[in-house]
């Protein structure tokens, strides 16, 4: 391709060379650099790809990227050089004109908030495909693209893997595509110059602020506006105090949802919870303005759960979906550590869920309180080389809120585990909080299965969708399904 299609969509100043040159990629990662290709130099936290210039033009790039202000006095010959005003929008830019525009043929769906984006990219995905809507997605868990699972490091990927993804899915045979869209991606640009068909916001809560995200919670909240500026249609939280702040500025139609907001146009009353057999759930009628009203019921459980399917019934709204379609789709729908039901016993609950901060583990168990268990009893541990400050706070959160807590490993790292268990205990020391320490994860989730008592509620928080435990450097194989199986099959109680 021509490095002149490259940025038709650009302002760029030609420093050396000119557009009129054949280009064989696009990339931003200096260690993916091959003879032919154009690389764009991004300056990050730790890493600046102006200082890769010169290895560029060794390994026989053909082109590079800078930024107004950062390009170096003394550039290498033979190779073209543009200077352009932002070079990480100009990589989205780019990357989407290699792609050959994924974005513009077939509608994206993108959602974003502090919490509840990845249950809501499922709840859609799940409706659309029962729909005979074949849909891609991308979020924090795993990329689908077909019958292919890739697995995520990013909530939302840098911009030139979001359109690689994109073009595989119309290639698929992908009618649409929905994912989750984070702050930071939005503050980076990685989204840049994407027409959302649908942004959606969930909710807002001070997440992210610190050195190398946020610096203060008007950025958080400023970066989740940009979403709204670059969408069609905007589907928010009529309940969230933070939604006026978040339309500000918003450029597109707007649709609301919401629980207590009587003029929403998606509403959830009648709230009702289920809880049987090992099982939790919720039911609720789903009044639509100007629409019909329906049931729901959901097999996963708690108040945000509601809001979930309340925006995923929002989103479906825009395709013509009917009822009877919706609802079965919304029952079905699960994800994967996300107040993921194991089944061990008929006589309590055992629950997944990747609460890893004191905010999400507060909601979890405030959530799993109003099921009125006999005992709830949370098994977590913190991760190590993080902020002290969450284990006090997350040992606070379950000594208030659990019956009992079981306090164990959770990516120690370079950490001595048992360290990790003191600063946690400091904090559930501030409560009444009954608890026992029980270093080894297997070993906790066993004692926790095996004085489970009739009634109650045992949620395994912070692990989630991972499948390894980080230590010394090293991600050790471990899925808490996979280790909850062998305890069963061990004690001969598999069910």
């Amino acid at each position: 391709m021509k490095l002149s299609a490259l940025t038709q969509r650009l302002q760029v100043k030609w420093l050396a060379g000119n557009g009129d040159i054949e280009v064989t990629d696009v990339c931003s990662d200096s260690r993916k650099i091959s003879e032919g290709c154009v690389f764009v130099c991004i300056k990050g936290a730790n890493f600046d790809g102006h200082d890769s210039i010169d290895e560029a033009a060794e390994k026989g790039a053909a082109a590079v990227v800078t930024q107004e202000g950062l390009t170096p006095e003394n550039l290498p010959e033979g190779i073209a050089v543009a200077e352009t005003a932002g070079t990480r929008r100009a990589l989205a830019l780019m990357s989407a004109a290699w792609q050959g525009y994924p974005a513009e043929k077939i509608p994206v769906i993108g959602i974003t908030g502090t919490k509840g984006k990845t249950t809501t990219t499922y709840m859609v995905k799940s409706i659309l495909e029962s729909a005979g809507i074949k849909t891609g997605l991308i979020g924090t868990i795993e990329t689908i693209i077909g019958e292919e699972h890739i697995h995520a490091t990013n909530t939302t990927p840098e911009s030139c893997v979001i359109h690689e993804y994109l073009r595989r899915m119309v290639d698929a045979g992908c009618t649409a595509a929905v994912m989750e869209v984070s702050s930071q991606a939005l503050m980076m640009d990685r989204t840049y110059g994407i027409e959302f068909a649908i942004g959606v916001f969930t909710n807002l809560e001070p997440d992210h602020i610190g050195p190398n995200e946020h610096k203060d919670f008007e950025d958080y909240l400023h970066c989740k506006s940009l979403l709204f500026s670059q969408c069609r249609l905007g589907i928010v939280n009529a309940d969230d105090e933070h939604t006026p702040a978040i339309l500000k500025n918003a450029s597109c139609g707007v649709t609301t949802y919401g629980i207590e907001n009587e003029d929403a146009d998606v509403r959830a009353e009648g709230i009702e919870h289920l809880h049987g057999a090992g099982q939790l759930g919720v039911t609720f009628t789903a009044r639509i303005k100007d629409g019909e009203d329906f049931p729901v019921e959901l097999t996963i459980p708690g108040r945000f759960s509601v809001y979930n399917a309340l925006a995923a019934i929002a989103i479906c709204g825009q395709f013509g979906i009917d009822v009877p379609t919706v609802q079965k789709a919304l029952k079905e729908a699960k994800v994967k550590g996300r107040i993921e039901p194991v089944k061990v016993s008929d006589s309590f609950t055992l629950l997944i869920d990747y609460a890893h901060n004191a905010m999400a583990l507060k909601s979890l168990l405030k959530s799993l309180r109003e099921y009125r268990p006999n005992r709830l009893v949370c098994v977590f541990g913190c991760g190590g080389n993080r902020a002290r400050s969450r284990r006090f706070e997350m040992g606070e959160a379950s000594g208030q809120l659990a019956d009992f807590t079981i306090i164990t490993s959770d990516n120690p790292r370079f950490e001595e585990p048992q360290a990790i268990i003191d600063d946690i205990k400091t904090g559930i020391d501030r409560t009444d909080g009954e608890y026992i320490e029980i270093i080894d994860r297997r070993e906790a989730i066993k004692y926790a299965i095996d004085n489970g008592r009739p009634g109650d509620i045992i949620v395994l928080a912070g692990k989630g969708h991972e499948d390894y435990q980080e230590i010394c450097g090293v991600k050790h194989p471990m899925d808490e399904r996979e280790l909850i199986a062998s305890i069963l099959e061990e004690e001969g109680r598999r069910e």
